[in-house]
């Protein structure tokens, strides 16, 4: 019987500091998110300086709480795979920086994630059935692109947006009319 591999991913690209503990690529053992939300409401967006000492300030609790609901510690990870880019530059630097120190605490490897691809491989937990290739519209607050998948790691952007994401469209018209903004797009301008 083989070994169940157990990864900590650590994302931290914006203004929400998230942990996962993740079985074998496609189960959630754990999913951690400390959202910074309502501090960045009062500005009408995600301001970049705040976001990052907010991640300082939670990414070891936010870890630790993952190892707790997941029932691990650190001697079960098998591999740390914090998020690299693309993103707010001093938030990826805390998630990252972080990561690194930990790998080497425990001595246990380190793989960076690209932001965009890690949406895309969000896919394999949802609809584990799911191989490629597949044609993928990937949005999120700050990146939209139509992604053909060609394998696990091979990927053909076929098209994206040359200004505004469609996460950041919503934003701004919504600000505009004088609309709340909901949980995932709250306030989403640089990210």
């Amino acid at each position: 019987m083989e070994k169940d591999i157990l990864t900590l991913g650590i994302e931290s690209s914006c203004d929400e500091t998230s942990v996962a503990v993740i079985k074998n690529g496609r189960q959630i053992l754990s999913n951690v998110i400390d959202t910074q939300i309502p501090i960045h409401e009062k500005y009408g967006g995600v301001v970049p300086e705040i976001a990052s000492r907010n991640h300082i300030e939670a990414i070891s609790r936010v870890v630790k709480k993952a190892l707790q609901d997941a029932k691990i510690t650190f001697d079960d990870i098998d591999s740390i795979t914090p998020t690299y880019g693309p993103g707010l530059v001093g938030a990826l630097l805390v998630g990252l920086s972080y990561a690194k120190a930990l790998s080497y605490a425990i001595n246990k490897p380190l793989v960076g994630v690209n932001h965009i691809q890690g949406h895309i491989a969000a896919n394999y937990i949802t609809y584990p059935e799911l191989e490629p290739p597949f044609l993928c519209v990937m949005m999120s607050g700050g990146n939209t692109q139509l992604v053909y998948v060609k394998g696990y790691n091979e990927f053909e952007v076929l098209g994206k947006t040359r200004d505004d994401a469609i996460g950041e469209a919503f934003d701004k018209v919504a600000r505009v009319i004088g609309l709340r903004i909901s949980r995932r797009t709250k306030g989403r301008q640089t990210c």
